[in-house]
């Protein structure tokens, strides 16, 4: 079995690209740059090249068997500032992925949506696939838009795929200067000795998951063999909610240096509370969630600490 990884040298990349080699799946890395917090592994095949590059990416699908997608160029604030460059770099490419994974004949796609954007405001929690789907940031549109050109793909041409609505990853190689993911940002600054910053009053609650267990839901997602009438869209995540603040203390006893928090208006682009329902993916995927959130925000703080970054 060999995988391409379409992003493979970033932090959700790198943790997926050791489990399936440790699963024993050979792995070729497309990437637009190089791994930041990791070096490249003697085993894995690396291409570097461009999603917008419709030559690189024939070469980047061809002779696999699994293709998965984790490459994006905006985060759920910077979409809204240019939904333009929203669509174009990520719809338009993505179809012209889709169309070299149909020449192909790709055995499974498996795409990394988002489960915190993708619904809206939630009318219920914990959120379920069929809640409906009310974006309020480019984002998560276009993310969406992504799973329905997949079923289009499937229902058109047979493309097997599967749309993984991940939560909030966490963990070791996390960008600690990043504008995304809470909790390598906070233990970023807490490391150089800076404030951290809570939007609102921190009552925002979030579903997070340790990196580790991501990774091994996206293998699950690959290996998974639907039939006609199964599910193809999965939530991804711990199934619990914490808030901002309860993030923040969990960090507090886990960190050995002073903790300072700044409070700033809350954003528009903020849901009061994600969390999702995972049971879909217990029954069909056969995965679980392993780490707790104390225990994976440690092994987060040791990797941070070891970046030197004062």
């Amino acid at each position: 079995m060999k995988a391409t990884v379409i992003g493979g040298n970033g932090f959700i990349g790198t943790s997926l690209v050791e489990h399936l080699l440790e699963t024993g799946v050979r792995v070729r890395v497309f990437d637009k740059y190089p791994g930041r917090f990791s070096d490249p592994l003697d085993e894995v095949e690396y291409i570097t090249g461009d999603l917008g590059n419709h030559g690189e990416l024939h070469d980047a699908v061809k002779d696999v068997d699994w293709v998965f997608h984790l490459a994006y160029t905006t985060l759920p604030e910077s979409s809204n500032q240019d939904p333009i460059h929203d669509v174009r770099s990520n719809v338009v490419d993505t179809l012209q992925l889709l169309e070299e994974c149909r020449n192909n004949k790709i055995k499974k796609f498996v795409f990394i949506s988002s489960g915190g954007t993708v619904y809206g405001i939630p009318k219920e929690v914990p959120i379920t696939e069929e809640h409906p789907t009310d974006p309020i940031c480019s984002y998560g549109i276009t993310k969406l838009t992504i799973e329905k050109y997949l079923q289009l793909f499937h229902h058109l041409y047979g493309l097997e795929y599967v749309a993984a609505r991940l939560a909030n990853p966490y963990g070791e190689r996390q960008n600690p200067h990043s504008k995304q993911g809470a909790i390598g940002v906070f233990l970023g600054k807490i490391a150089r000795g800076q404030p951290i910053t809570k939007f609102g009053d921190g009552k925002v609650v979030r579903d997070f998951i340790y990196i580790g267990d991501s990774a091994k839901a996206l293998v699950a997602c690959a290996r998974y063999e639907p039939g006609p009438e199964d599910p193809r869209v999965f939530n991804i995540g711990s199934g619990e909610g914490y808030s901002i603040n309860q993030i923040i203390e969990t960090i507090e006893k886990v960190v050995d240096v002073p903790v300072y928090v700044e409070s700033t208006p809350a954003r528009s682009l903020d849901v009061p509370s994600n969390v999702l329902d995972i049971s879909k993916a217990r029954k069909h995927l056969g995965w679980s969630p392993e780490m707790q959130l104390e225990p994976g925000i440690s092994r987060a703080w040791q990797w941070t600490k070891s970046l030197s970054l004062v």
